[in-house]
C-alpha cells in the first residue's frame, strides 16, 4: 500500500480503547493513518454523514446502540466506506451478521495487535479500491452499444450489460442465472458447437450467429468469444461481445438483390439484341410469304408463325423495358387522366365479380413521364391483382400528392427527399408468401402456369419506374391482399408548393408511446417527435408496450402502434391497452394498409390510421387533429 494518508474514524464510547488505538497507529510499519475519535452513536451519524473519513472501526457496543445498527444505517444512506467491526470475545454470531450487513471486516478486541489492525486496514482500503474498479468497469460495460455479456461453460449467465437488454429484450435480473437456450434461440445449432470446439482450442472465437430472440424477432450478430481463464490455467467462463448487424444485413441484401438484378439485365439486353437480330428476318419473311403463298393449307400457317414472331418481339420489347426502362419520350402528364383511362379499361374487360373503384383528388400534381410506358406499368399491375382475386374481390386505384421528407428518406433506401406523386394500386386477393415477396421483381419468376405468365410483367414495371426516377412499395399479406405503391418524382407546382410551405404542428411536451418491432422506425420516429416538443417512450412489442403503459398510464396522452409485430400483434395490443383505459388514444400503423385492415383497426377504437413508411408531417398531422378532438 502507497503512502497515502489513510483517514480513520473510530467509533468507540471507551476512552481507554481510544488510547490503546491511538498507540497502536504510532505502531504501523507501512500505512501512514490519521486517527479521529467519537463517543457516541448520534456524534458517529453525524460524522458518518459529513462523509470526511476513509474508513470506520466501529465498536459493536455504543450504549442503547450498537455498531450493526450504525452500519447498516450508514449503507442505506449510501456510504461507500469501508467498516471494521470491534466485538467482544466470543461473539461469533454477531461477527457473522456483522459480514453479512456488509462490513470489510470484524476483529476481536481481546486479540487485536497493532500489526492485525494494519493488515485489516490495508485489506478495507484494497478491497474498496477493487469494489470501485469493478463498478467503474461495469459502468463502462453499460454505456457500450455492443451486447456484451458473460456464461460460463454451462452456457449459464454470470453477467449482462444493458445493451444486452436492449438486443434480447430482457431485463439483467431476469437474464442473471438463466441459461442462455431460454433467452434466444441459435437458428444453427452445428454451427454454435463449431464456434466452442475453435474457443476450447484456441481461446477465441468470432463470427456471425443468426438467433430468435425470445419475442419471435429474428437478429443477425457478429459475435466475439474470449475464454475466461483462472486457477490453474482452468478454463471458467465465456466472455461474449455480440454486436447488432441486422440492418447492416438488410441493406447489404438490399444492395446484392440490386446488383444482381442489374448483372440479369446486362445479360438480358444482349440477348434481347440478339433476339431481335434473328426474329425480325423471320417476322419479315413471313410476311412476305403472304403474298407469294398461294395455296390455302401452308397459307393458313403463316399468320401462326406472324404471331408467335410478333410474341416474341413483344418478349424482348419487355426485356429491354425492365434493363434499360426505353427511354421513350417524356412530357408533362397529368396522372388522373391516365388512371381515368385504365379504370375504363378494367372495368370492360375484367370479371364483373371483381369491384373497381378509383380515388384521386382534384390537385394530383404533375409529373414528367412517358404515357405509354406508364399506361403499362398500371395495366400490369392490374392483371396481376385481377389474377390474385380468382372469385371476387376489391381493385383500387388511388393517387395522392406525397411529400418525401428526411424521417422517410431514412426508412426507405430508395427515397430522395422531395415531391412525388404516389400512385396506389389495391387488392384484396390471395396475397404473397413472405418467402417470395423478395423475388417478385426478378424477370422470368413467375408463380404463375407456363402458358399465363412469362415472369417479365413486374420486372418491366421495375424497369419503367426506374427510368421516370422514382421506387415501388410492396405490402402484402397473405390471404389478406397485397398494395403496390408507385412513387413518382412530381414536377415543381403550386400544389406542392403550398404543402411544403405549410407549418408543421409542434407538441407541449406531452409523453408518447411509439410501439414498433423495427429499431429503426421506433428511432426515427422518436427523433423526428422529440424535435417537435414532445416527450417519447418506445416498446419493441405489445407485451413491453402494456407494461410501460400500465406504469406511465397517467402521463402518456397518445400511443402510437404498428399492427404487425411478433409475441402480441397490434389488434390485441390495442384491445389491451383499452381496458387499462378505454379513453386511451391510439394512432395505429401498418406496411399493410388494405381497407379490411383499417376498418378493423377503426371498429375497435383506433384515432387514426397511417400506411408506412410515413412522414413526419403525416405523423404530426394525426397527433394535431386528435389532440384538437380532445380539447
Amino acid at each position: 500500500m502507497n503512502k497515502t494518508l489513510i483517514r480513520v474514524l473510530l467509533i468507540d464510547d471507551d476512552e481507554d480503547d481510544y488510547i490503546l488505538t491511538r498507540n497502536w497507529f504510532s505502531e504501523f510499519q507501512g500505512a501512514c493513518c490519521d486517527l479521529d475519535w467519537v463517543d457516541s452513536y448520534t456524534a458517529a451519524k453525524d460524522a458518518i454523514a459529513r462523509q470526511n473519513h476513509d474508513i470506520y472501526l466501529v465498536d459493536y457496543r455504543l450504549g442503547i446502540h450498537n455498531g450493526l445498527e450504525l452500519l447498516r444505517k450508514a449503507i442505506a444512506d449510501g456510504c461507500c466506506s469501508p467498516f471494521i467491526l470491534l466485538t467482544g470475545q466470543g461473539d461469533r454470531e454477531i461477527d457473522l451478521e456483522a459480514m453479512k450487513a456488509g462490513a470489510a471486516d470484524y476483529l476481536e478486541k481481546s486479540q487485536l495487535t497493532a500489526p492485525l489492525l494494519e493488515r485489516s486496514i490495508r485489506y478495507a482500503i484494497e478491497r474498496k479500491q477493487t469494489e470501485q474498479k469493478i463498478r467503474q468497469q461495469a459502468a463502462l460495460l453499460d454505456v457500450a452499444t455492443d451486447a456484451i455479456f458473460v456464461r460460463d461453460l454451462e452456457n449459464q449467465i454470470l453477467f449482462w450489460n444493458k445493451a444486452a437488454e436492449r438486443l434480447y429484450l430482457c431485463k439483467k435480473e431476469e437474464a442473471i442465472g438463466k441459461k442462455a437456450q431460454h433467452l434466444w434461440h441459435e437458428n444453427d445449432l452445428s454451427h454454435l458447437q463449431s464456434a466452442l470446439h475453435i474457443l476450447i482450442k484456441n481461446g477465441s472465437w468470432e463470427g456471425e450467429l443468426h438467433q430468435r430472440t425470445k419475442c419471435g424477432k429474428s437478429i443477425t450478430v457478429e459475435s466475439r468469444w474470449t475464454l475466461v481463464k483462472e486457477f490453474g490455467n482452468r478454463p471458467q467462463s465465456i466472455l461474449v461481445v455480440n454486436t447488432d448487424i441486422t440492418e447492416k444485413k438488410q441493406l447489404e441484401a438490399q444492395f446484392l438483390r440490386a446488383q444482381r438484378l442489374e448483372s440479369i439485365g446486362t445479360l438480358a439486353s444482349g440477348i434481347a439484341h440478339d433476339l431481335n437480330n434473328v426474329l425480325a428476318p423471320i417476322l419479315m419473311t413471313a410476311q412476305l410469304l403472304e403474298s407469294y403463298i398461294h395455296d390455302e393449307r401452308p397459307r393458313r400457317l403463316l399468320p401462326i408463325l406472324i404471331t408467335n414472331a410478333k410474341r416474341g418481339a413483344n418478349l424482348v420489347k419487355q426485356v429491354l423495358s425492365f434493363t434499360r426502362g426505353i427511354q421513350g419520350e417524356h412530357t408533362t402528364l397529368q396522372l388522373k387522366h391516365l388512371i381515368t383511362e385504365i379504370q375504363q379499361i378494367v372495368k370492360e374487360t375484367f370479371p364483373k365479380s371483381i369491384e373497381i373503384s378509383i380515388q384521386v383528388p382534384q390537385n394530383l400534381g404533375t409529373i414528367s413521364g412517358d404515357a405509354t410506358q406508364l399506361h403499362q406499368v398500371l395495366m400490369n399491375l392490374c392483371v396481376n391483382a385481377r389474377d390474385a382475386m380468382p372469385n371476387s374481390g376489391k381493385l383500387k386505384i388511388s393517387a395522392e400528392n406525397f411529400l418525401v421528407d428526411e424521417n422517410y428518406a431514412k426508412m426507405n433506401l430508395d427515397a430522395m427527399v422531395g415531391p412525388y406523386i404516389v400512385i396506389n394500386v389495391t387488392d384484396t386477393g390471395i396475397g404473397i408468401q413472405p418467402e417470395i415477396l423478395e423475388r417478385i421483381f426478378e424477370p422470368f419468376f413467375t408463380t404463375k402456369e407456363l402458358s399465363k405468365g412469362t415472369g417479365l410483367g413486374l420486372s418491366t414495371v421495375l424497369g419503367i419506374v426506374k427510368s421516370h426516377g422514382g421506387f415501388i412499395n410492396v405490402y402484402s399479406e397473405e390471404g389478406k391482399g397485397s398494395q403496390f405503391k408507385i412513387y413518382l418524382p412530381a414536377q415543381e407546382a403550386t400544389e406542392t408548393i403550398e404543402e411544403i410551405e405549410q407549418e408543421l404542428p409542434q407538441g407541449n411536451g406531452e409523453l408518447i408511446l411509439v410501439v414498433d418491432d423495427e429499431a429503426a422506425i421506433r428511432d426515427i420516429t422518436k427523433t423526428s417527435l422529440e424535435s417537435h416538443n414532445y416527450q417519447i417512450i418506445t416498446a419493441s412489442d405489445g407485451i413491453e408496450a402494456i407494461a410501460l403503459y400500465a406504469e406511465h398510464r397517467e402521463q402518456i396522452s397518445l400511443v402510437i402502434t404498428d399492427m404487425l409485430m411478433p409475441s402480441m400483434d397490434g389488434i390485441n395490443t390495442i384491445r389491451t391497452l383499452q381496458k387499462i383505459n378505454p379513453d386511451v388514444k391510439i394512432i395505429a400503423v401498418s406496411g399493410l394498409s388494405t381497407s379490411d385492415k383499417v376498418d378493423t383497426a377503426y371498429e375497435i377504437g383506433i384515432k387514426a390510421f397511417l400506411p408506412k413508411p410515413y412522414t413526419t408531417n403525416q405523423l404530426l398531422q394525426a397527433i394535431s387533429k386528435i389532440n384538437k378532438n380532445r380539447e
